[in-house]
Order: C-alpha cells, then sequence, then structure tokens
C-alpha cells in the first residue's frame, strides 16, 4: 500500500510541476509576442518575457511542486544562476533563428523552438537545485 501512496505523490508533483510549466511558458511566450509584434525587437522582448517568466517559474517550484530542504536564498541563488544559463541559450536560439528569413516573421516558432530546447536543459537543472541543495 505504502507505494500507491508514493506512487500517487510521484504523479502529484508531475502534474504541479507540469501546470507551473505551462504557466511559465504561457506568460513566457505571450509576454514575448505582444512585446516584439508592438514594442520592442526580438532580443529585448526576449529578455523581458524569460526573467518575467522565471521569477513566476521559480515562486510556484518553491512553493507549489518542490519540498526544498534548503534554504530560500540558497535556492534562489542557485535557481537564478540555472535560469541565466537557460536565458544565454534561449537568446542565442532566439537571436541566432532571426538571421534566418523563414524565421523572421514567423516569431511563434521562433519562440517555440527555443522554448522546447531549453526546457529539457531546466528540468535537469531545477530538479537538481530545488531537491538536493
Amino acid at each position: 500500500m505504502k507505494s500507491n501512496t508514493g506512487m500517487t505523490a510521484a504523479v502529484l508533483k508531475m502534474g504541479r510541476f507540469a501546470a507551473s510549466g505551462l504557466l511559465a511558458t504561457s506568460i513566457n511566450i505571450g509576454l514575448y509576442l505582444l512585446l516584439v509584434n508592438r514594442f520592442l525587437p526580438p532580443v529585448p522582448a526576449n529578455l523581458v518575457a524569460y526573467c518575467t517568466a522565471v521569477v513566476i517559474n521559480f515562486l510556484m517550484h518553491r512553493y507549489v511542486v518542490f519540498r526544498a530542504s534548503g534554504s530560500v536564498r540558497k535556492t534562489f541563488v542557485w535557481s537564478m544562476v540555472a535560469s541565466a544559463g537557460g536565458l544565454l541559450l534561449d537568446t542565442a536560439l532566439v537571436g541566432g533563428l532571426n538571421y534566418i528569413p523563414f524565421f523572421t516573421c514567423r516569431q511563434w516558432l521562433v519562440k517555440a523552438s527555443s522554448t522546447a530546447v531549453v526546457f529539457f536543459y531546466n528540468f535537469v537543472s531545477k530538479q537538481y537545485i530545488f531537491e538536493k541543495t
């Protein structure tokens, strides 16, 4: 019976992780598209959108998804370090894809492609940070 409880907890944790990721990703993509279509060029729009989503995602991970064992300050610092790496990767992909004419008029595809790549980086780094530090 105990393994059922453990499995249920794991499934619930994965559901919370997916929901927080969906929320942060929606904010990231929505804000990026709003900014890039009305106010800013692609790279600055990406910086604002990504940073906003990172803060929201940290709060969701810290208080809804994971039960971090370390201090909030240490977890936050390491999470921001990992997020900075994700930001660099995401911005490089957005900037690079905008040099390709096919992508310049398909900003939704630029952001979806960069988000897909950064998702895997974030999953591995954040799981380690929240559960091991």
